[in-house]
């Protein structure tokens, strides 16, 4: 059967992709927030993943307010990138996995999740950042496929904390019940607190990023109990993506090994995070945590 080797969860704004592309990683702004994601790939050619399952939010590039569903997961050959128009460049396209997207779709809506399965899928900044931070050097040919999920942060009404936490079970067994043997990797992508509109502009609780980054990790049921309306409240409109790191944590086994996580703030004015997490029995030894914030 397939085996979940572990989770990774990262933010995503498009200045992330800018500063890429402008060779600013090693500038005192960016350094901290890119130095998080080195041992991130010291895991990552140690336990070579062969699929990676990424849970993120769309942002109009493949749903807009006219048409989006709560749930939408990939079951496509391919999936390409395009031009969102925020001046990042346009990155490969990503090989999928059919077999397991299809695996995926009926354990979902055998669990009474009714999700919409896209056989023709774009994928945005959401998705394609993390990759490019997870696989700097891939070049043309990504070394894992794909197998995307999108989850509604945009349009109200939004899940719930319990109900990503639900579609995170069914994934993660799911995957475990699929006839493979691929190692699979579960990716989250989005937050963690801010808000881009409205009088709270610029929003980050940087307690509340903190009390995330330790809960996720051993206790999840304090998130997965809070409301849609307190995640908002206490992260920001734009903090709801928190809803993908809480459907990361739901596939994973209940006992996981911690194995780095860094907090930098702010990215772009959003509590920018990484989180790694093994799937080994024993917990790492001494996990490392690191926090930097850039001062105005």
């Amino acid at each position: 059967m397939a085996h979940i080797v572990g989770g990774l969860a990262t933010s995503h704004v498009p200045s992330i992709g800018t500063a890429i592309a402008k060779h600013e990683t090693e500038t005192p702004y960016w350094k901290p927030f890119f130095d998080a994601f080195k041992p991130v790939h010291t895991w990552l050619d140690q336990t070579k993943p062969d699929i990676a399952v990424v849970l993120y939010n769309d942002h109009g590039l493949n749903f807009f307010l006219n048409t989006m569903p709560t749930f939408a997961l990939g079951a496509a050959a391919t999936y390409a990138n395009a031009d969102e128009g925020w001046g990042i460049p346009v990155l490969p396209s990503f090989t999928g996995e059919p077999r397991l997207s299809w695996h995926l779709a009926n354990a979902l809506v055998d669990k009474e999740f009714d999700i919409a399965t896209c056989q023709e899928m774009l994928v945005d900044h959401a998705f394609t950042l993390p990759m490019k931070l997870m696989f700097p050097n891939a070049g043309d040919r990504w070394p894992v496929k794909v197998v995307p999920v999108s989850i509604n942060s945009i349009q109200h009404p939004l899940p719930s904390p319990h109900r990503c936490w639900k579609l995170g079970n069914v994934i993660g067994e799911a995957v475990r019940s699929w006839k493979s043997d691929a190692k699979v990797v579960v990716v989250a992508t989005g937050g963690l607190s801010h808000q881009l509109d409205g009088t709270r502009a610029g929003f980050i609780n940087a307690d509340f990023d903190r009390f995330c980054l330790d809960a996720i990790v051993d206790h999840p049921g304090s998130l997965v109990r809070l409301s849609t309306a307190e995640i908002i409240e206490k992260a920001g409109s734009q903090g709801v993506e928190l809803m993908t790191w809480i459907a990361m944590r739901g596939a994973l086994p209940n006992e996981v090994s911690h194995i780095s996580s860094t907090y930098h703030v702010p990215v772009s004015n959003t509590g920018g995070a990484v989180l790694l997490l093994d799937t080994a029995s024993q917990p790492s030894a001494a996990p490392e945590r690191v926090e930097h914030r850039v001062e105005a």
